[in-house]
């Protein structure tokens, strides 16, 4: 549940990136207008499915996209905003009535200039409540941070005057690259709040491998762009993911987390040094 706020919300505008989401994105959408945001800007990357006549249900800022990937299309929809703060909400996620409140309230309250929501999964199984337990020991900790999430989160316009969503950051893995080049400048600061976002996963097995196959070819892009970060990334997904977090999950009692961590961790390690070995990633 989101926390109650006695927060006047400026004007906001809300961006969702999606492409072939025609499964997911009508509930999303729901919930975003029911939170009512001065605007809604959907950016479609070339969908092949029915995800532009639903966007259109809902908003009249439907921008369709070539940019080749989700990375540009964050930009593409930021650049099309009118007001100065900016509400990033992927079409797996659903806020609430009061989440974008929320979500100021918590940049005000860390004074940042960035903020992710507390994230939570809807239960549908093992592997989600294990993804649960794995978020409250490492990731829902409110406050400033190193490292965030790129969605969902609210952002000051100020951000982009400095760094962008652009063919300078990794196409398969967006946060690392953007909040690392952000961590460089001065007087910007990010971190987690404490409102709660649910999301909606495909929450197999299956399908948590091929995320993390994912995320991994991204690590490795991040790591061909920043190769002094690189002996970092290696310890962060074949110790910290594999042993170091098993072992918070077991102080903290969250036994499901432990799967979670280990799988998430060697199979990012695994595709990330597969792909650096191949040369696939490109600077």
């Amino acid at each position: 549940m989101n926390k109650q706020v006695n927060q006047t919300l400026p004007p906001v505008s809300v961006v969702l990136c999606a492409r072939n989401e025609a499964k997911r994105i009508r509930k999303s959408l729901e919930a975003i207008a029911a939170a009512n945001p001065d605007e809604i800007i959907v950016v479609d990357g070339n969908s092949e499915d029915e995800t532009v006549a639903i966007a259109r249900e809902f908003t009249e800022h439907v921008i369709v996209s070539m940019a080749g990937s989700l990375t540009a299309d964050r930009q593409v929809g930021i650049d099309a905003c009118q007001h100065d703060l900016m509400a990033m909400i992927d079409a797996d996620h659903r806020i609430l009535p009061d989440t974008l409140v929320g979500l100021y309230a918590d940049l005000c309250e860390f004074d940042l200039d960035v903020v992710q929501a507390d994230l939570g999964i809807e239960d549908t199984g093992f592997w989600a409540a294990a993804e649960n337990q794995a978020f409250d020991v490492f990731l829902n900790k409110p406050g400033p941070k190193t490292m965030i999430g790129t969605a969902p989160a609210m952002y000051r316009r100020r951000v982009f005057s400095v760094n962008k969503f652009d063919a300078h950051i990794t196409r398969h893995k967006d946060d690392a690259d953007f909040f690392y080049r952000l961590s460089k400048h001065a007087n910007y600061r990010f971190g987690s709040g404490r409102t709660r976002v649910m999301q909606e996963h495909f929450a197999s097995f299956s399908d948590y491998v091929k995320k993390f196959n994912w995320y991994g070819i991204g690590d490795a892009e991040f790591c061909v762009k920043h190769p002094n970060r690189a002996p970092s990334m290696f310890f962060h997904l074949f110790v910290r993911y594999p042993i170091l977090r098993p072992l918070q999950a077991i102080s903290k009692g969250k036994f499901k987390a432990i799967p979670y961590m280990m799988l998430c961790g060697l199979v990012r390690g695994s595709a990330m040094t597969w792909n650096l070995a191949i040369g696939r990633s490109q600077k």
